[in-house]
């Protein structure tokens, strides 16, 4: 499918790897400019000149910490009038209720909450203006249905899920959408590393940790950064101009829920 986006302008946050490099790449091989975002160079590098060569796309590469005020004023500067924003960060640190303080829900509050509206406050209005503009933000599961480890992610991601409600709509007749993709267990590196907890945890070896993670999925399988870019890249394509305010669950159907 023709997702007719070639030549658009896409920054998409946290992508040298996981997640947001798949979503790169998709959007990429839809014939996306991109400005790339990680906080080390390196691996950011790397990813920059492989997309580059594999799509024939431009593609710039801003290394940065996009939840830092002035990490994030750089990726701007280098972003300028994009016509895409899919925004991605680390997920807060898991524990239990009573463990947290204050400060810890501040930071959660802004990496997973108040960055994402953040980068949204500096590019809507621009895509506004001119008519036409996509956002999906990399959110969790844990929003359609709570992990128990996980109250801080939980907390703070629910937060943007309320703002996504209300904005989505208010400028929806603009020409602009704004969705949420929530994803599940996919093959990346904080999962292989779960895994290696579990494996340690249980005396077995990280492939049989991983087999007993995959049966309680009902797809049987982890994800793939690839095919949750794809989804990505069709939330943000010409086509999905009438999905407006939606949370996506992309997690093989372990989410059980009806609505």
């Amino acid at each position: 499918m023709d997702l007719k986006i070639s030549g658009k302008t896409a920054l998409v946050c946290a992508s040298s790897k996981g997640l947001g490099r798949g979503c790169a790449e998709a959007l990429a091989q839809a014939g996306c400019a991109l400005i790339v975002n990680a906080r080390t160079s390196g691996p950011l590098d790397e990813a920059a000149d492989a997309i580059r060569t594999e799509h024939g796309v431009d593609v710039t590469a801003v290394a940065a910490d996009i939840v830092d005020p002035e990490g994030r004023a750089r990726v701007l500067d280098a972003a300028g009038d994009v016509d895409i924003l899919v925004t991605n960060a680390g997920g807060p640190p898991p524990g239990y209720w009573t463990d947290w303080s204050r400060d810890d829900f501040i930071d959660a509050l802004d990496a997973a909450m108040l960055t994402p509206i953040a980068l949204m406050q500096a590019l809507v209005p621009g895509m506004i203006e001119r008519g036409w503009g996509r956002v999906v933000n990399i959110t969790s599961r844990s929003v359609k249905a709570p992990l128990l480890p996980l109250g801080l992610s939980n907390s703070a991601r629910a937060g943007l899920t309320g703002f996504v409600a209300g904005t989505s709509r208010q400028i929806a007749g603009k020409g602009v959408t704004i969705n949420n993709l929530l994803p599940g267990v996919h093959d990346t590196a904080p999962i292989d590393g779960m895994d290696g907890a579990m494996a340690a945890q249980k005396g077995i070896s990280r492939a049989e940790a991983r087999k007993i993670r995959a049966s309680t999925i009902p797809a049987g399988r982890y994800g793939d950064p690839g095919e949750f870019g794809k989804m990505c890249a069709f939330l943000c394509s010409q086509h999905a101009g009438y999905i407006v305010g939606q949370n996506i669950v992309v997690d093989g159907g372990e989410t059980s829920t009806t609505i």
